[in-house]
């Protein structure tokens, strides 16, 4: 129990951090924050344009989140132990990885939210892929609902093919919820389609608000 409230202080001092560079950095700024649940478990499922998505839906959610990441990364040294206590879980790519998705449910069991990508890789573009349905049965089982949000600007901001980021506004913005009890009755595809849908609307929604080209899907 004391090594769980030690983490937990140590995400939200890890959040400030964060805070501190992407204020020093970028011009982040978030709506429809409203739309995220006090109390409960849920799943929010967001867009992947570059690596600054988990630090940008970590400080713009009220709530703490927990994030998946590929098992890789915690062979680092330092950089393994730090992604390893903020709660993030190793995830091995390319198989179904049972014990990361135990690690899931059990958290979204316990009431508490997870961040995932279910396009599985950052975009080549800035467009968001057809969604992988894969999640679906973490909300099922986890008995979570679904918060969608979108991030528009990381990519020009960095994107996959750039070693460093640059300067720029970046816009995140989270959606209406979508009940544990209706993506229950979707199915993981539908569910996985219609989220695809509700994404890239919220983010052509942005594109058009801040002067920029909405992509065409």
């Amino acid at each position: 129990m004391l090594k769980e409230k030690i983490k937990a202080k140590w995400f939200w001092v890890a959040r400030g951090i964060c805070q501190l560079f992407c204020l020093s950095f970028f011009r982040v700024r978030s709506t429809g924050r409203d739309h995220i649940p006090e109390k409960g478990a849920f799943v929010l499922i967001c867009n992947h344009q570059s690596y600054l998505d988990p630090i940008l839906c970590g400080i713009t959610s009220p709530r703490r989140l927990g994030f998946l990441a590929r098992a890789s990364l915690f062979t680092h040294w330092f950089f393994g132990r730090l992604i390893a206590s903020v709660g993030t879980i190793p995830v091995k790519l390319g198989e179904s990885d049972l014990t990361a998705m135990r690690k899931v449910i059990d958290k979204l069991k316990k009431g508490e939210a997870i961040c995932l990508f279910p396009e599985g890789t950052r975009s080549i573009d800035g467009r968001i892929e057809r969604f992988k349905p894969g999640f679906g049965l973490l909300c099922r089982r986890g008995k979570a609902a679904i918060v969608p949000a979108v991030v528009d600007g990381a990519f020009e901001c960095w994107p996959r093919h750039q070693k460093l980021f640059t300067r720029g506004p970046i816009w995140v913005s989270f959606g209406k919820v979508i009940s544990a009890e209706q993506a229950k009755q979707m199915g993981d595809e539908k569910l996985a389609d219609t989220l695809t849908d509700i994404l890239r609307q919220m983010q052509n929604s942005l594109r058009l608000q801040h002067g920029k080209e909405p992509y065409d899907y």
